[in-house]
């Protein structure tokens, strides 16, 4: 009996009379053998053994390596028992830990003890390169590169999500350990075939975040593991993450602004109560859009939803407040994070500090950011880009204007200002229209441990 690999699937040829095959194989009577997806291999070749059936496992092109870490630093407590759960689990699971607590030296003792050829995952080019120059110095050795015009691929390789899932098919036998970055990405309905389509035996999952809107982070289990450990931003806050604070400001709008809110909320309401929707779910937004394009009924309303949100999302009490709190922070390292590129690139105009969105060309962004860590800039304003997998260790106050309910956009967000140094103390100010959808959007994304015990204040108060 043969065990091969197939763009991304196993199959199980020649087997004998009456084979009972493992989970996760039917029956191809294309090419009369067993298939099945190739993440099951593990379970497959564990379920074949004890059959005890002679089996010519062709599958694996992984490498064994020697693999050892370059002048290591000791690992943090939390570090430490994040492998050690994810080892004793047989190195297959997912590790929560909060931005800026160290998830990547969990990968770096992974892939020592593993030493196998391995795959890193990343969401951005940015991040992958990130792991690029961490693998490189970590074990002083060459380090291939799928994805952002290079096809370089090594034992051990770096690549976005984009590119595992044009490329897994191919080198879904590669790798014997995948580390999926910020795993909350995997799920999603296209990039979960990456990891479907790999056959790797041990798989590291990290993320501040794994719970999904869509409800998909179940499918982590399967995908990478179960969850094997989690701390929080609260445990590890003033050891190994900086102390922090934040405040709620509410604002109120011009009576202008209030009656145009008011009117494209009523119209926009009037919709969904006529179509009997209810944009609290995933589906329900779906089906308010594919009516909106259906129907100059649905036009207007999808144009009121627009209108209404600009109007509560940046209204111009908020560019008082910040200004507010740019003249309370003078020398202090200022992140302040918008929903949309309008009002970032309004704010960079109105008080002359550089601006990322998604339109930033990745030389200017780079320029920025040290720019910023170096001191030349004490301010930067930008839409939703710097949310994840940016290291900005120098920030240490973040003003909220507008975001979405996300949750975790806003830990994120949180994230970007909690790397500990000496002395630092961080401060996440949060501006919401008062008496809006704002208020309800604003409740959902602070559902999180890192908000336990806040005081709510006016725009008045003062620490």
């Amino acid at each position: 009996m043969r065990l091969l690999y197939d763009e991304g699937t196993l199959l199980i040829k020649d087997p004998p009379p009456d084979f009972e095959p493992p989970s996760g194989f039917a029956w191809d009577g294309r090419v009369d053998a067993w298939r099945a997806q190739a993440h099951h291999y593990r379970a497959a070749v564990e379920a074949l053994k004890r059959q005890d059936i002679p089996l010519k496992d062709t599958v694996p092109r992984y490498s064994r390596l020697t693999l050892s870490l370059h002048d290591p630093p000791d690992p943090h407590p939390h570090q430490q028992e994040a492998f050690d759960a994810w080892a004793e689990r047989g190195c297959r699971g997912v590790v929560v830990l909060p931005t800026g607590s160290g998830k990547s030296h969990v990968a770096l003792m992974a892939l020592a003890h593993v030493r196998r050829s391995a795959l890193v995952v990343a969401p951005t080019i940015d991040l992958m390169n990130q792991w690029y120059d961490l693998l490189t110095k970590a074990f002083d050795r060459e380090v291939g590169i799928l994805g952002g015009g290079y096809h370089e691929v090594r034992d051990l390789t770096v690549t976005t999500y984009d590119s595992a899932y044009m490329h897994m098919d191919r080198y879904g036998n590669a790798f014997g350990l995948v580390v999926f970055d910020e795993v909350h990405h995997l799920p999603g309905e296209f990039y979960s075939h990456a990891a479907e389509m790999s056959i790797a035996p041990y798989r590291l999952g990290l993320t501040a975040t794994p719970e999904r809107a869509d409800g998909r982070h179940v499918l982590l289990d399967a995908l990478v593991g179960p969850l094997v450990y989690a701390r929080g931003i609260r445990d590890l806050s003033g050891d190994y993450l900086a102390e922090y604070t934040t405040e709620r400001m509410e604002v109120s709008m011009v009576a202008e602004e209030r009656a145009v809110y008011e009117a494209a909320h009523a119209e926009y309401r009037e919709f969904l109560e006529s179509h009997r929707l209810s944009v609290g779910t995933a589906d329900g937004w779906k089906r308010f859009v594919m009516l909106s394009a259906q129907s100059s009924a649905g036009r207007r309303a999808m144009l009121a939803y627009q209108r209404y949100r600009r109007v509560a999302l940046g209204t111009a009490a908020k560019l008082r407040v910040l200004e507010d709190l740019l003249k309370r922070h003078p020398r202090d390292r200022v992140l302040i994070f918008t929903n949309d590129n309008e009002t970032a690139y309004t704010i960079s105009q109105e008080f002359l500090v550089p601006a990322i969105t998604h339109q930033t060309r990745t030389r200017e962004r780079k320029a920025v950011l040290e720019g910023f860590n170096r001191g030349d800039y004490l301010t930067v304003v930008t839409s939703k880009v710097l949310n994840e997998g940016v290291n900005i260790p120098e920030a240490n106050v973040a003003v909220v204007l507008s975001g979405s309910g996300s949750i975790r956009e806003h830990v994120q967000r949180l994230g970007r200002i909690l790397r500990r140094r000496e002395g630092k103390q961080a401060v996440l100010y949060e501006v919401v229209s008062k008496n809006t959808v704002e208020d309800q959007i604003s409740r959902r994304r602070r559902r999180h441990e890192a908000y336990d015990g806040e005081q709510p204040s006016g725009i008045g108060r003062r620490p």
